[in-house]
């Protein structure tokens, strides 16, 4: 029997992806203007990027535990494996919720073949990993398989991003007031990456075109074996930006450009990082 991948929104497929691969999805949410969207059903992430540009402030939170609990419940009743691969436990609740709910339903369905796997990646880089797994599920691999593969994608998945504006991250809490307003006289732009699921400030660079070299540095000598992998960049509304970095990886490093895929980053994961957020993905080497 198929084995079904399960994710949540926040790691920025759009639509055609879930579609071509079967994968399932639940929804974190989306609060702006006193209401309340499900990302990546209900809200489109441009609505969010052009309400961050006016000043608004748009909130999120975690994937609802009934909902997991609904889907982990209908696997067990069929009998059915299930492997559900979660956003960062270091910026959500929601992987908590879903484990919370996988023990929940075992207890009254033990044998459930349900498992619950913390990917401590975000954005694009928490869905390439979702679809390796879901091209193993397709092509008749085992759980075991499976989860060994994600363990491994997920251990050396590299994000190296950076943000437009400062501000969007001060509203956040990530930096301070100063530091935003300095930063934006400077044209400072922060590198930033993530390890063991945090997101953790590399460098400040000054100026936007050295960013996206600094990003493909940063590639260089963290990876290799580009052509044989899949790479992901995702962007905060700026597709220009994003395939001036895909043109740029496809000459230093020879890689084809179907080998890159560019996705905006979701309404959940943007209500953060705001527009003209630039992200890169890819495998790293770190043993």
């Amino acid at each position: 029997m198929a084995i079904t991948i399960l994710t949540d929104s926040a790691c920025d497929l759009s639509k055609k992806y879930y579609n071509e691969n079967n994968i399932e999805m639940i929804p974190l949410t989306v609060h702006l203007d006193n209401e309340e969207f499900e990302d990546g059903r209900t809200i489109n992430p441009k609505t969010v990027y052009e309400a961050m540009r006016n000043g608004k402030s748009p909130k999120t939170s975690q994937a609802s535990a009934q909902d997991f609990k609904d889907i982990f419940t209908k696997h067990a009743e069929e009998n059915q494996s299930l492997i559900y691969i979660a956003f960062s436990s270091e910026l959500s609740g929601t992987y908590q919720s879903a484990k919370m709910m996988e023990l929940e339903v075992k207890e009254t369905y033990p044998d459930a073949d349900i498992y619950v796997i913390d990917s401590k990646c975000a954005s694009f880089g928490h869905g390439l990993v979702v679809l390796e797994a879901a091209k193993l599920a397709n092509n008749g691999a085992t759980v075991n398989e499976i989860i060994e593969k994600v363990d491994y994608h997920a251990k050396h998945m590299e994000h190296i991003f950076t943000v437009d504006d400062l501000e969007y991250l001060y509203r956040g809490g990530r930096v301070s007031k100063t530091a935003a307003f300095v930063g934006g006289l400077l044209k400072i732009k922060p590198l930033l990456h993530v390890e063991d699921g945090k997101l953790i400030p590399l460098e400040k660079i000054r100026g936007s075109k050295k960013v996206l070299q600094r990003m493909v540095d940063v590639m260089e000598s963290r990876g290799q074996d580009f052509e044989n992998q899949t790479i992901g960049i995702s962007h905060g509304d700026d597709l220009s930006r994003a395939e001036q970095l895909s043109e740029m990886i496809q000459e230093k490093f020879n890689v084809a450009k179907e080998n890159i895929i560019i996705e905006m980053v979701g309404s959940a994961i943007g209500s953060h990082s705001g527009p003209g957020t630039l992200a890169l993905f890819f495998l790293n080497t770190n043993k």
